[in-house]
Formats: C-alpha cells, structure tokens, sequence
C-alpha cells in the first residue's frame, strides 16, 4: 500500500496495540500474532506491534498495516520506543508500514536528529510515527516531516501532564495546532473513554491493554469491585 491508501485504511478507525513484554503471562510472538487476527476479525483498521518477531508473527496471519516499534532500554538513555538507527533498519528490513518512534524533546543518544531520521525512513518508503507526550513535541515533530503524530507519550515524560486517564486536552490542542493526523492514543481504558475520545474527532484511535492485556483488564475489574465494596449474598 502507498502513503494515501494506508492513511486512507486508518482514517477514523481503531488501531488495536498487540504487544505483551517479557514479564507478561501472553509473552510470546505465536500469541501476539492470534491476538491480531483477533483484532482483525472485530474490525481493526491497523496493529501496533512491538519486536521485530512478533511483527514477522502478525504479517503471517493478518494484511492490515503494521504500525511497528521496538522496545528497548539503553544505558543513561531514557528513550526507549525506536530509540537508535539500529532498530529503525530492523524495523525497514521488516517491512513494517509505519515505524512509530519516540519523538520527545528528550536527547538522542546516537547523535542522529529526528529529522534526519525521518528523511532516512522516507526514503525507504515507509511512514513515520511520532510518539509524543506534549503540545510543543507534537509541532515540533509536524515541523520534522513525521506522516502521523501520536499522543503515547503524554503522561510518561516527567514533564508532560500526569493524569490517570486519556488526555483529551492534548488531543484536541494538537488538532487546533497543527495539519498533521493526530492519532489518540494513551490510556484509553473503556467505551466510555472510546466514546469521549472520538467526540474530539481524531484522525485515528489507539486501543491496547484495554483489548489485549487480560491481567490489566481483570485488575481493573477487581479494584472497581473494591471501591464499590460490593457486597454478595
């Protein structure tokens, strides 16, 4: 697919996150990939995916856009989404639609600009993803030529809103502030939020541990149950 028939794919859909780490119980590229043809058959316009096994996994079994990443902690580093050169050629050499990165005013450690990382990625045809976490990163990366702009980071940066739910308002500033798509994405726990979040009027929405990650699901559950001291006979 070229630029416009995969923002066309993903204009006011649902992106569904499959990622599970190391320490998860659904850790496992086998598992992620069912975890997308799941999301697939219940209408996921795109699948977010973490590591280049569990991408090679998901583009087995589905034909959805693969927005793709790579997790990794670096020493005195505290970028970890795509963070080097060396995981944006894993990532082109997977073949992944969209390379999500994180695109935060925070240093870069191998001494390659974001923008010069997005001209790179461009010339390999494959669209660029900023993760960002406040108004000024989100025009900061319009200004670097990134093709989507994403609210993943709000609330993970220490100088970035700290709150326990979406950040609607970042949503709707970036609309108002940049051309750009804006992708919602960030703690967008249940239909509610969904619901919410779609009234600000997005290009396109991101869900993750609220479809895939059943231990934060059933947590959630349990804690309502506490608050409400619910009470069986």
């Amino acid at each position: 697919m070229n630029k416009d028939e995969i923002l066309n794919k993903l204009k006011k859909g649902l992106i569904v996150s499959c990622q599970a780490l190391e320490n998860e119980p659904l850790y496992g590229s086998d598992i992620m990939a069912k975890m997308a043809l799941a999301a697939k058959e219940g209408g996921a316009v795109a699948i977010r995916a973490n590591s280049i096994s569990d991408i090679k996994a998901i583009k087995d079994v589905v034909d959805l856009p693969i927005i793709g990443l790579i997790k990794i902690d670096y020493e005195n580093s505290k970028r970890y989404i795509t963070p080097t050169m060396k995981e944006i050629d894993a990532l082109i050499e997977a073949k992944v639609d969209i390379i999500a990165m994180d695109a935060t005013n925070r240093s870069q450690i191998d001494n390659v600009s974001l923008e010069d990382k997005v001209k790179y990625i461009k010339k390999h045809n494959i669209l660029t993803m900023a993760d960002i976490s406040n108004l000024e990163e989100g025009i900061d990366a319009e200004k670097y030529g990134f093709d989507l702009i994403s609210t993943t980071l709000s609330g993970y940066t220490e100088y970035s809103k700290q709150q326990e739910g979406p950040d609607f308002e970042l949503v709707e500033d970036l609309i108002n502030n940049i051309t750009t798509p804006v992708i919602a994405e960030g703690r967008i726990s249940d239909v509610i939020d969904l619901a919410r979040m779609a009234e600000v009027s997005p290009f396109a929405i991101v869900m993750g541990g609220a479809i895939t990650r059943p231990q934060q699901i059933t947590k959630n559950y349990i804690n309502v149950m506490k608050n409400k001291n619910f009470s069986f006979k």
